[in-house]
């Protein structure tokens, strides 16, 4: 899976290049950007009635704690990402490196990222290109943790599992959605994807005050007492089976906008997670 690079994305992304295949192109990236990547959910500005619709895609401040500022670009075609090549584009969201070689730090996913096929890949940039420029400029990050000289070696061909409801698919869904991303606790080398997957515990600040994201494992702390109907209903709304209300950051309006298909393929991987007591 590893070993390609700017030169090998752009050839990826050349398989796409056609008219009839852009068209099909840019409505998955459409799919995938406003819905189950969620990409708004960090790089569109909030406001005191939510997301500045206006700015979409524009970039803002993330999260600030004792470790990072972790400030979202603007990646419409207004901001820097219009100077980049359509391949560069593509490594920095795969790979989490610039064209100048600089890397990008969290918590932009690129632990999942790195999975994502070069289809979908494709057609997340050639979206990303079609949306409006956005004139704003949110700022630069700052870490105070060391970030890695790179996430991995450069990623090869990836492709997706075959499209249905399985376990297979569903599992890659869920790290489009990079659900695990953030409901596994975040250490100073990035999220613990390997002994606490899925475990939470990673605390968010924003407007909303704090929340923590919640365990996702099979777990009696976690989803095991939950229905398919309920977890759904927690994924896309936000609500809890009680009816109480969750907090942000989960995207549940761009995940709402998943198909029904998908949603149970990501319920059926989700209920393989080994289960974990909370943190």
């Amino acid at each position: 899976m590893h070993g390609l690079s700017v030169a090998a994305a752009a050839a990826c992304l050349a398989l796409l290049a056609g008219p009839a295949a852009s068209e099909s192109a840019e409505a998955r990236g459409k799919y995938l950007v406003e819905g189950l990547m969620g990409c708004g959910n960090c790089h569109t500005p909030l406001g005191p009635q939510g997301f500045e619709a206006d700015l979409a895609l524009g970039g803002r401040l993330v999260e600030k704690n004792e470790m990072f500022t972790a400030v979202a670009p603007n990646i419409t075609p207004g901001g820097r990402v219009a100077e980049w090549s359509d391949a560069e584009l593509a490594v920095a969201i795969r790979e989490g490196r610039r064209p100048d070689g600089s890397i990008i730090g969290p918590p932009m996913p690129f632990a999942v990222y790195r999975g994502i096929s070069d289809d979908d890949l494709a057609a997340v940039v050639a979206y990303l290109r079609s949306v409006p420029a956005v004139s704003h400029d949110p700022g630069v990050s700052d870490y105070k943790i060391p970030l890695p000289p790179a996430y991995g070696p450069p990623v090869e061909a990836v492709m997706a599992p075959e499209p249905g409801v399985s376990v297979d698919y569903g599992g890659y869904l869920v790290a489009l959605a990079h659900c695990m991303e953030c409901h596994s606790p975040m250490t100073p080398q990035g999220p613990d994807l390997a002994e606490g997957l899925g475990r939470g515990g990673f605390v968010f600040h924003g407007p909303w005050g704090t929340s923590v994201a919640a365990n996702i494992t099979n777990h009696a702390d976690g989803l095991a007492g939950y229905s398919d109907a309920e977890l759904k209903m927690m994924i896309t709304e936000g609500r809890r089976a009680d009816g109480g209300q969750m907090l942000p950051p989960m995207p549940y309006s761009f995940l709402a906008k998943a198909s029904e298909a998908d949603l149970d393929a990501m319920v059926m991987y989700l209920r393989t997670v080994p289960g974990q007591p909370d943190p």
